[in-house]
């Protein structure tokens, strides 16, 4: 009995030193305690070529701010979804995030995962910043929400002004059933009316999207055909130009990176396309971050990879100059210290995407670029 008794003494006083060790183990200056920094994207699928960019750029700058002392001494932890880029799959990847102790975020990377993302974290006043999700309605009127990327509207208003300035003959090809083609388009769209200049449109949607034979066919007399879509369809049409003879200028937005990986030696078609990020830019800090990148993963950085390296960075200095200390910090309470900092007019980010700014509205603002590609 007193041997049961003593046992019984022994596992007490165990269990109560594990408590003990626990409670230490929320002390914020604990070394073990990291910020938990989630997002969720396509890993899989059609887009996974973004998704798998964003992750990659993002754990590489998480890598460097952690062996850098992170943020005043505390480190962060990745984790990324796998949202297949459907609405549904980023809404779940949310609340498993949300239920391991998410503290802020990259939100999603596409448009129609990162609506539903947004959506969900207004209640829990969660702070993201997307690295690619450019529709309107991502962040707007959610105090929340920020972005790296170019806007839709942006992008499509710099398009009209760009090519009605230089042709005649102007076509356009857009997913009417995708919030990024159509944000831009319409941008675009009403920049012509404004501009007074005619165009013609053909469409296609996700059931569609795999012949553009008709498409291309229509607009094959035309000077120059803007493509506000993603790399995968845009290719499509690249190849199908060829088959037709149609020499037009194919001009796209942020979508369009990546599309050199889907075109072959059949297609003579030059293609432009608006961009944040030139990878073979000879600014010293663009040229590191493409090397470092090329180690660690094998290859080139797009300006997916870039935008999430950037918005890691913005993250990581507005929490430092927040002097956030604490690594318990409370979801919401670390959005206004982050949302104080980031729209202060002190903050400005260098970063391979170029200088960078933000205000209460979420939106970045910084110069475009636009990359050409003459096969």
């Amino acid at each position: 009995m007193k041997t049961s008794m003593k046992i019984v003494a022994m596992l007490m006083a165990a269990m109560m030193l594990a408590c003990l060790f626990t409670a230490c183990g929320k002390d914020t200056n604990s070394g073990d305690k990291t910020f938990l920094l989630g997002c969720t994207g396509p890993l899989t699928g059609d887009a996974s070529s973004y998704g798998i960019s964003v992750k990659n750029g993002a754990q590489l700058a998480v890598d460097e701010v952690n062996a850098a002392g992170g943020v005043n001494g505390i480190k962060f932890t990745f984790d990324m979804k796998d949202d297949k880029a459907t609405a549904e799959d980023a809404a779940t990847g949310y609340d498993a995030l949300m239920d391991a102790g998410m503290q802020i975020s990259l939100g999603s990377v596409t448009s129609g995962s990162c609506e539903s993302f947004a959506s969900k974290s207004v209640a829990d006043n969660l702070f993201f910043m997307t690295p690619s999700a450019s529709a309107a309605n991502v962040i707007a009127n959610r105090p929340n929400a920020f972005r790296v990327c170019f806007g839709d509207p942006d992008q499509g208003t710099l398009a009209a002004k760009e090519l009605s300035a230089k042709y005649e003959k102007i076509g356009a090809i857009y997913d009417n059933s995708d919030p990024y083609s159509k944000g831009i388009f319409e941008a675009f769209d009403a920049e012509m009316k404004t501009l007074n200049k005619e165009f013609s449109t053909q469409t296609f949607d996700q059931e569609t999207k795999k012949d553009f034979s008709t498409q291309v066919e229509a607009l094959k007399d035309c000077d120059v055909i803007f493509l506000p879509i993603y790399y995968t369809e845009a290719g499509l049409i690249a190849k199908t130009c060829a088959a037709k003879s149609c020499d037009a200028l194919l001009y796209g937005c942020d979508g369009l990176d990546g599309v050199v990986d889907q075109i072959d030696d059949t297609v003579t078609n030059e293609i432009k396309y608006i961009t944040p990020f030139d990878v073979n830019s000879s600014d010293t800090k663009v040229s590191s971050f493409v090397t470092k990148y090329k180690e660690a993963f094998g290859a080139a950085p797009d300006q997916f990879a870039a935008d999430a390296y950037d918005a890691v960075y913005a993250i990581a200095e507005a929490m430092k100059d927040a002097n956030i200390t604490d690594a318990s910090i409370s979801a919401s309470d670390l959005c206004e210290a982050v949302k104080t900092a980031i729209t202060s007019s002190s903050f400005q980010l260098q970063g391979v995407t170029g200088t960078m700014t933000w205000d209460a509205s979420g939106a970045c603002n910084k110069e475009p670029q636009v990359v050409d590609i003459k096969k």
